[in-house]
């Protein structure tokens, strides 16, 4: 109970020296850890990063083992599986490119909710702690004013550090919100190219025909006729 106690005398402290701004922003760094914490159990529950199974069986198909391709397949956890058996089943089908990247992108989507939210934290954190420093400076010099001639610099000088502690609980949000945000759309984009390759693979399998036509370089070589000979 003393530790408790003294993180909620602390927090109290905090809260009575930044005022308003820093009790917002306090409420802010509680509501982007929470959708930190969801966006990584979320990530662990479809899979982000898992999709050794999935691999194996592209790689299969590619090969032309389609049977293989099923069933590894099939033991995949991968939030991505069900996409990529849409495209091994319907592979024939007319426009079935653009139906598989439709249901990727809406899995994507998902997995990409709250990343907007983040961003506005890490922009918006470091003005908002400003912000509280421009008011905590304004009320300093107005103590200053109010003081006369009977100027005290401790006065000023202990307006301005409390002006300055909510710049600095602004960058102390920002900056992990940041970093952490980064690291997410890191792991997405991981994932695009992941998936792009896999489905481009499935729908144009390296044993595929090639069109019956000549291509520039295999036109073939048509030797003057010698008259006379």
């Amino acid at each position: 109970m003393s530790m408790i106690q003294s993180i909620r005398q602390a927090l109290a402290e905090v809260l009575d020296l930044g005022g308003p701004v820093v009790a917002v922003l306090i409420a802010v760094s509680i509501l982007t850890t929470g959708v930190v914490l969801y966006k990584i159990w979320q990530f662990r529950q479809a899979g982000v990063g898992r999709h050794k199974a999935l691999q194996a069986a592209t790689r299969a198909w590619d090969a032309g083992d389609r049977a293989q391709a099923a069933a590894r397949l099939a033991t995949s956890t991968s939030y991505l599986a069900p996409t990529f058996r849409m495209a091994m089943t319907h592979r024939e089908t007319a426009d079935i490119r653009q139906r598989v990247e439709a249901e990727t992108e809406a899995r994507f989507a998902i997995l990409e909710r709250g990343f907007r939210l983040l961003d506005s934290v890490a922009q918006l954190a470091p003005l908002l702690g400003l912000f509280g420093t421009v008011l905590g400076m304004i009320e300093a010099f107005q103590s200053l004013q109010s003081a006369g001639s009977q100027v005290d610099p401790s006065l000023l000088a202990g307006g301005i550090w409390v002006a300055l502690l909510t710049t600095a609980v602004g960058l102390g949000v920002a900056m992990p919100t940041s970093v952490i945000l980064s690291w997410l759309e890191s792991r997405m984009a991981s994932e695009r190219i992941l998936a792009e390759r896999g489905l481009a693979t499935i729908l144009t399998p390296a044993g595929s025909p090639a069109p019956e036509e000549w291509t520039p370089h295999e036109q073939p070589i048509r030797r003057p006729a010698i008259h006379g000979a």
